[in-house]
């Protein structure tokens, strides 16, 4: 059974809607996610309770300018620079991590497209190495926004220009259609986003600027994560047919992380689209994968806090 609880995250005089997925009884670890672009939190309800079935604790928050977070149609989109959205995910993790009793739960942080490019921004800044990034057991990326696929590239005129008006108009709001054929092999998954009236689908001009600044640095090899072993363990899964973020650049940026990210599993999955959370009965696999992951990490602390 999954107990769910909604709330809300005060940041800066903004409140930012949450909601956590509560396994009824014995939890073994948490997971703290961040959705994607045009997203929200209850999106993932099946993924999450596949979690919670084996002892994962979820907890989500619909980012500054999607979902429940939006009050009025000016706030869609309304994200800020990169500077706010770091600090919003920062708000929403430290206090799952201050707990430092035997007990505590080892956190795990996992980001799907956009939340997935911003995640592993957040993991790789100096100036959360510290207070974030040390205290994370496990850091996952679910189909990252590390660069646009080839048939969602824009045009280098259209960058420059939507950056410069993003100077002059940061709140201008823009729209900004994905295309739903393209995020999920399942019909009825598509049918529910075009449906779905919280995925607005619109960016403003500085927002989106921030994002394609986030992107450019992570596809360049600018922002990487620091040495040391300040990020324990890196998990990345990538659907090869995936026609809005780019296979080909998740599969580089794992690769160059050799030297900084030793516990580390790149996953692919042969044929899939963009949602591997909602890619049809083929995501049983995906769940999986995750839990796996997360619980092998999960005992293996457990065990290292006893010797």
């Amino acid at each position: 059974m999954t107990i769910e609880q909604e709330g809300t995250l005060e940041v800066n005089g903004h409140s930012l809607y949450t909601k956590s997925w509560l396994p009824d009884g014995p939890t073994k670890a948490k997971v703290l996610f961040i959705h994607g672009f045009s997203d929200h939190i209850n999106r993932y309800n099946h993924f999450f309770e596949q979690l919670v079935a084996r002892g994962i604790a979820v907890y989500g928050l619909d980012q500054r300018g999607w979902g429940r977070s939006v009050r009025k149609p000016g706030e869609r989109g309304l994200t800020g620079p990169t500077m706010q959205v770091l600090a919003d995910m920062a708000a929403f993790i430290t206090p799952h991590l201050e707990d430092k009793s035997a007990t505590a739960l080892p956190v795990f942080v996992m980001g799907h497209s956009m939340g997935g490019g911003q995640v592993l921004t957040l993991a790789c800044d100096p100036a959360y190495q510290d207070s974030v990034v040390k205290h994370v057991r496990g850091w996952l990326l679910e189909s990252p926004f590390i660069s646009f696929s080839p048939e969602e590239t824009p045009s280098a005129l259209k960058v420059m220009a939507g950056r410069l008006a993003g100077r002059l108009l940061p709140r201008h709001q823009l729209k900004h259609e994905i295309m739903v054929e393209h995020l999920t092999r399942d019909p009825a998954v598509r049918e529910s986003i075009a449906a779905d009236e919280l995925m607005h689908n619109t960016g403003t001009l500085q927002g989106l600027a921030g994002l394609l600044d986030r992107t450019a640095a992570l596809a360049s090899g600018t922002v990487r994560p620091l040495g040391g072993g300040a990020m324990k363990a890196l998990w990345i899964g990538h659907g090869t047919l995936d026609k809005t973020t780019w296979f080909e650049a998740s599969k580089r940026y794992f690769d160059e992380c050799t030297g900084e990210v030793k516990d580390r599993e790149f996953r692919v999955y042969e044929g899939w689209y963009h949602q591997l959370h909602a890619d049809g009965p083929d995501s049983e696999e995906f769940y999986k994968d995750v839990g796996d992951w997360i619980l092998k990490r999960a005992e293996e602390e457990k065990t290292e806090s006893k010797l």
